[in-house]
């Protein structure tokens, strides 16, 4: 991987992969953790608005030129940044990139069409509630923090959105789409002296004073919360536990330790709830390790009537992992460290995941490398250093039940 910074400092990643398609991810530290001083919703409002329009294309032309250039393209906006991303042949990069590159960099942001794409904001935050498991995850953030910009959903409030205006766009993107926030991440074969050179053409004039997010380091409220929601059939469970504590070999231990806890079928979560108890349709355990966002969660999808009987066995497993990991061997974990190292590699054989993930870990960590060193799995972590990590992180858990 190349790595070079623009005179104003931009960030360009660059990665060599021979293919007939290129893939490329812009990238800003920009996302609701950024919202300090702004209304809830801002910075996921400033990702629509800019494809409404630049300085020289309206909307009709962007979405003509998106269709004729990509093969696939989006944007993201996520807490902790937001992203915008695409994959085009070789052959109409230049073409492609300048496209987004003038989206981002020439934004209109009018008045016209802001209040229609406000009203489009508004139906996906009707809609964002009909998937019961962001849902439950949703409610059970808003119960266990009490001013972490986690505590409200991305989109904002139905209050928030309505009192956005196109000056608190204007505000938030002069604030944070600036050249030292931004990330330009590209995966193709075309070699790096011509992305280079096409980037600096385009970049090299992009202006802006930096200023950096506040952290905000509030830990969960452990407790249990109970919410029941008309039309509703079933039941999600889900816990999370605060592991901001953990440096990084601490955070793969416990990406180790998640193997065999609750990811696959063959993990004592799947095993335990639903192929001997046959309770739950889906339980799984995930480890978030994102700016702001430090948490392991287990997440089950159950019927009414089974929930407390999963309750039950969840927490019996929770308090049982010590004893029961302790009886791994080292060559049982260095199985776990290769099913580990294998999910890794085949999330980023596709180079769009690959050109996000790149831009992601330099605008979180400052270390875009860290995704190809993940691959490698230099740490030497044994059975002890797995055990002192679980005995860490399983203590007072937040939990929350939608029914």
């Amino acid at each position: 991987m190349e790595r070079f910074v623009l005179n104003n400092g931009v960030r360009l990643l660059y990665e060599h992969r021979e293919s007939y398609l290129t893939s490329f991810c812009i990238g800003f530290e920009a996302g609701a953790n950024a919202e300090v001083g702004f209304k809830l919703g801002t910075a996921h409002a400033l990702e629509h608005m800019l494809f409404k329009g630049t300085a020289t294309l309206d909307e009709d032309e962007i979405n003509l030129k998106c269709d004729r250039l990509f093969g696939f393209n989006n944007a993201m906006t996520n807490f902790p940044y937001c992203i915008y991303y695409g994959t085009s042949s070789n052959e109409d990069f230049v073409e492609a990139f300048s496209l987004y590159s003038d989206i981002i960099l020439n934004p209109a942001l009018s008045e016209k069409g802001f209040k229609e794409e406000i009203d489009v904001i508004l139906q996906e935050f009707n809609e964002w509630k009909e998937d019961f498991s962001q849902y439950c995850e949703d409610e059970l953030f808003y119960n266990s923090y009490e001013r972490k910009r986690l505590k409200d959903i991305i989109i904002g409030t139905e209050a928030s959105i309505k009192e956005i205006d196109i000056d608190e766009l204007k505000r938030f993107y002069k604030k944070y789409y600036v050249p030292e926030n931004c990330v330009i991440s590209v995966v193709t074969s075309i070699s790096f002296d011509n992305i280079k050179s096409i980037v600096n053409n385009i970049f090299s004039s992009f202006k802006g004073e930096y200023s950096k997010q506040l952290a905000n380091n509030e830990s969960i409220k452990s407790d249990i919360h109970y919410k029941q929601v008309s039309g509703f059939d079933g039941a999600k469970i889900q816990y999370i536990y605060d592991i901001s504590m953990l440096d990084t070999k601490e955070v793969e231990a416990l990406r180790i330790f998640n193997m065999w806890f609750g990811e696959g079928v063959s993990s004592r979560l799947f095993d335990k709830v639903r192929t001997k108890g046959g309770l739950a349709y889906e339980i799984f355990s995930a480890v978030k390790n994102e700016s702001n966002i430090k948490l392991f969660s287990i997440n089950c999808s159950t019927s009414k009537n089974s929930v407390d009987k999963c309750l039950n066995i969840i927490d019996l497993i929770v308090n049982n992992a010590v004893g029961d990991f302790e009886t791994l061997t080292q060559d049982d974990i260095n199985y776990l460290i290769k099913r580990l190292k294998l999910k890794r590699a085949l999330d980023l054989e596709k180079s769009i995941v690959l050109a996000n993930r790149l831009a992601i870990y330099e605008l979180m960590y400052k270390r875009s490398k860290m995704v190809f060193d993940e691959l490698e799995f230099e740490y030497e972590i044994n059975n002890k250093d797995i055990i002192r990590v679980i005995k860490k992180v399983f203590v007072n858990p937040s939990k929350q039940i939608l029914w």
